[in-house]
């Protein structure tokens, strides 16, 4: 992408977009909530309704000139609630981001310090799901389940034994780092038995809803929380959908609850964002994203690298390196950095070592997708990270905190001449040379 009125005013904002460019171009974004937006989302997203204050709702705004913008946010709402056949909900499309649209919910609907479920942090649940250093975990009281550390899997029923003991106010479903199919309905029937509130926070796998890779959330959850990007390949934004009883406690959690004035060219982008979702080659996008999740997990598996939950039947893996020692993710990441492959290091379930230093990898594949790689060219990733995780998980990690900063200091300064690290490097950049970047190509 150009941008000629940047580059002759302020080179130097300029010269840093163009290393972006480069480094997103030149390599593989594997971080699975990552991805690629179009050149109509880009152009939506530097409009002149950046200039715009709105604050309120379509009809009901507290300034005035908002005309065209209560149509853009109509527009927007309607071409949510038909992608995901939504019939019988309303959708608020002007949270900023995911957090603060989880955040919204709990200030519509609880009181400080209501029990709420949701998955712990270092099994695959977000911040927002009550960790007690975020405002969730400080203003709600959670009650956290876990995976099943043999399988890496939801156990429902010990998700229901747990509900039925804390009788929760609210139970959330959806994760961050959970590679398997999420059973909706039943974290819905168990919220439903104890009284509760069932909300899926969907943001990861929204775009997969969206073209029917994944089971979906409705009609029956009762609040739908999604990002816009991520798999669904808008922009950095949220939206979150309710049933009509739940409308106006929703929309006051939303504003004046946790923001003031929406960011209307940032809404313009959604807009954009689902209309080409709701296009027919998406169903095929959605289902390339799985397919290659799943070919992604044969090549790994096959170069001897384990996986939590044995593979992946969405759009993310995680690498489990315990196999290696504790806290060998940092060291994984920082050298498939250095490789052009760009993940995150991530806990796994029951993790021995902090989230600082945590012991897995968390990648995906709908960046990729979205350039159009496919099975064979995961294959051949997955034999690229398998030859890097081999390598430099056997990296231990110091014990003391000092030594921690001097090891990985010492070990990054060192990767750029790493005969591995080059030679892996070289192959990304011949790969991605094939694949060109939306709205950059």
């Amino acid at each position: 992408m150009k941008y000629p009125t940047l580059a002759a005013q302020d080179p130097e904002v300029h010269a840093i977009l163009e290393k972006e460019e480069r480094r997103q171009t030149e390599g593989l974004e594997m971080i699975p909530s990552e991805n690629y937006v179009s050149q109509e989302v880009l152009e939506a997203m530097g409009s002149i309704f950046t200039n715009k204050y709105a604050e309120g709702y379509p009809g009901k705004r507290y300034y005035g000139g908002c005309v065209n913008v209560d149509e853009l946010e109509k527009l927007c709402q309607d071409r949510a609630l038909k992608l995901f056949s939504a019939k019988g909900y309303h959708v608020n499309v002007q949270p900023y981001s995911g957090s603060p649209a989880n955040l919204a919910v709990y200030v519509g609907l609880l009181e400080l310090g209501d029990k709420v479920m949701a998955l712990r942090l270092d099994h695959g649940g977000h911040i927002t799901h009550g960790l007690p250093l975020s405002l969730s975990g400080k203003a709600f009281s959670f009650i956290h389940y876990e995976v099943d550390p043999a399988t890496g899997l939801i156990d429902y029923d010990k998700v229901r034994a747990l509900a039925l003991e804390h009788k929760p106010k609210l139970i959330v479903s959806g994760f961050t780092a959970y590679s398997r199919i999420i059973d909706f309905k039943r974290m819905h029937e168990i919220a439903k038995e104890v009284g509760a509130i069932s909300m899926a926070d969907m943001s990861h796998i929204s775009g997969l809803v969206a073209g029917g890779a994944h089971p979906s959330p409705f009609p029956f959850t009762d609040i739908v929380t999604t990002t816009t990007h991520k798999t669904l390949r808008g922009p950095r934004a949220a939206m979150i959908f309710c049933k009509e009883e739940y409308k106006d406690a929703i929309n006051r959690g939303v504003f004046p609850g946790m923001q003031g004035g929406p960011h209307e060219h940032t809404i313009a982008g959604i807009a954009a964002a689902l209309r080409e979702a709701a296009a027919p080659e998406f169903k095929d996008y959605a289902a390339q994203i799985v397919e290659n999740s799943k070919a992604l997990t044969t090549s790994l598996l096959a170069a001897g690298v384990k996986l939590v939950a044995g593979g992946s039947e969405n759009h993310l893996l995680l690498i489990d390196l315990t196999p290696f020692g504790v806290g060998r993710g940092v060291f994984v990441e920082k050298a498939l950095d250095a490789a052009h492959i760009t993940v995150n290091k991530n806990t796994v379930p029951a993790d021995p070592s902090s989230p600082f230093y945590p012991s897995g990898v968390r990648l995906g594949t709908p960046a990729l997708t979205t350039r159009g790689m496919k099975e064979k060219e995961m294959e051949a990733i997955g034999k690229l990270i398998g030859r890097i995780v081999n390598e430099f998980g056997k990296i231990e990690l110091p014990k003391g905190k000092d030594e921690r900063a001097a090891a990985i200091k010492k070990f990054t300064d060192g990767l750029e001449s790493n005969p591995v690290v080059r030679e892996v490097r070289a192959k990304v950049s011949e790969l991605t040379k094939n694949f060109p970047v939306p709205g950059i190509e």
